[in-house]
């Protein structure tokens, strides 16, 4: 496989061919696609039904898990190819219940930096109510240990 110079500029579905597990086996189950990325924005829809807790909400898990993956997806652009990006800390408040329909999650960027990366993400339902607020920081390391 070839190896691209830079993860910015790719497609959705180059990113995703790109990455060795593909768009990852929890995001295959709870039903994520992705829309958008770049290193500044990253947007993804998340339907509720089957990610819902045992009232029928949907599960503030499944919201986060969707909120790191977009966080850590824009960091991981950002950082490449010299870092990875590794998530150190993650919080959500959750606003309003979704019973049914499509949650949409958009991670804008607030600190693109050298060390770390900071992104919000702003959960929607289908009515563009906000359902749930996260943030997520990621630690950028070095790709390759050091020589010697």
């Amino acid at each position: 496989m070839t190896t691209p110079e830079t993860l910015a500029g790719l497609s959705v579905e180059e990113l995703i061919a790109f990455m060795p597990d593909g768009n990852g086996r929890l995001n295959d189950k709870l039903g994520v696609e992705l829309v958008e990325i770049s290193a500044e924005r990253v947007v993804a829809t998340m339907p509720v039904e089957g990610n819902t807790q045992p009232y029928g909400l949907l599960h503030g898990g499944a919201s986060v898990a969707l909120a790191e993956t977009l966080g850590s997806i824009g960091s991981a652009i950002h950082a490449y190819p010299a870092r990875i990006a590794v998530g150190v800390d993650i919080n959500a408040t959750h606003h309003r219940a979704a019973t049914s329909g499509t949650v949409t999650g958009v991670a804008t960027a607030i600190h693109l930096g050298r060390s770390s990366t900071s992104y919000e993400i702003v959960i929607s339902d289908d009515q563009g109510r906000r359902i749930c607020t996260s943030r997520i920081t990621c630690a950028l390391l070095d790709a390759r240990p050091p020589a010697g």
